[in-house]
């Protein structure tokens, strides 16, 4: 069984595995095979798993943590972070406690160990799933939604909480009124968009970078194959003796980020883990830091004429 180390994040002792397990897969709903790798993934030493309510995952998370204490697999649901995610329907002030609750009972869970606003945005309330229509589109209120989180993690609901897919700008938005700061920040992060502003940024304010898509999410409704396909990373990978996934899984962990990775393919699940013994040279780490910038997920759903962020550059801040 794996060994995968920990980083501390939040102002207490939590310490996120620095490899874990997502579970986002389009079109998102729960399945037994996603029960199934699950099961296998914590068999095989991963202790963080990511879901979230508008992947439909937390269901079978939780079947696969109950069937993981039946077998002996864990000796108790402490030794497991799990994440999960506020959707943007529930975004409101009055709806963050109430989604945590459904959340935690979806998972059959006391608490989550971290909680995040998926999006720096709400909608309006309603069910949880994509598409969705222009006109239920409405800002975010940082200041109220993220006090609504703090209360979350005062009543002991969730051990640290933090965000997803936050720029620069929105997060120093949310530290002005923050009595609590994030400990996470869960963004798109790859050798093709190495998100290095960010990741200063965050480091310069102790919010932990969680990275995800580090494939270039290949199986999501926006992924290409852009980062397995790019030249520089076969080269290095051919040269290495392993695969391209692996440099990297390889390259990501280095950047001192946790990584999450989706996989329900049982070799896939174990080829993932075997990054952990092993260093990329200089001259490799190089090469990858020179690879052009872009962006993958742009998320242009949430832009609208109507809507609180009329442009791509609006919603990113310019971190295109």
């Amino acid at each position: 069984m794996a060994d995968i180390a920990g980083k501390p994040v939040g102002s207490g002792h939590a310490r996120i595995p620095l490899l874990g397990f997502g579970t986002a897969v389009f079109p998102f709903t729960a399945s037994e095979t996603m029960k199934e790798s699950i099961l296998h993934a914590i068999k095989l030493g991963y202790r963080h798993i990511d879901a979230a309510a508008l992947y439909n995952s937390e269901p079978p998370v939780g079947e696969a943590i109950a069937e993981a204490l039946g077998l002996g697999l864990i000796k108790s649901r402490a030794e497991l972070f799990i994440t999960s995610k506020l959707w943007c329907t529930d975004a409101h002030p009055d709806l963050v406690l109430p989604a945590l609750r459904r959340t935690l009972k979806n998972l059959r869970l006391e608490y989550l160990d971290m909680y995040l606003i998926h999006f720096p945005v709400s909608l309006k309330p309603g069910s949880c799933e994509v598409p969705f229509e222009e006109k239920d589109l409405l800002p975010l209120d940082f200041k109220s939604v993220w006090e609504a989180m703090e209360e979350c993690q005062s009543l002991g609901l969730s051990k640290l909480i933090g965000v997803s897919n936050f720029s620069c700008k929105k997060l120093q938005d949310l530290l002005v009124t923050a009595k609590i700061s994030p400990a996470v920040n869960q963004v798109e992060m790859n050798p093709l968009w190495q998100q290095k502003k960010l990741r200063e940024f965050c480091n310069g304010k102790g919010i932990h970078v969680t990275a995800y898509s580090p494939l270039g999410g290949r199986g999501t409704l926006w992924g290409t194959n852009r980062v397995l396909d790019c030249q520089v990373l076969q080269e290095i990978a051919q040269a290495k003796g392993k695969t391209v996934a692996q440099i990297c899984l390889r390259w990501a962990l280095e950047q001192d980020v946790s990584i999450l990775v989706k996989s329900f393919n049982k070799e896939r699940i174990e080829e993932n883990l075997e990054i952990l013994d092993w260093k990329l040279s200089p001259e490799e780490s190089q090469k990858i830091d020179d690879i052009e910038q872009q962006r993958g997920f742009l998320a242009p759903m949430f832009v609208s004429e109507h809507g609180p962020y009329k442009s791509l550059e609006d919603f990113w801040d310019g971190e295109l």
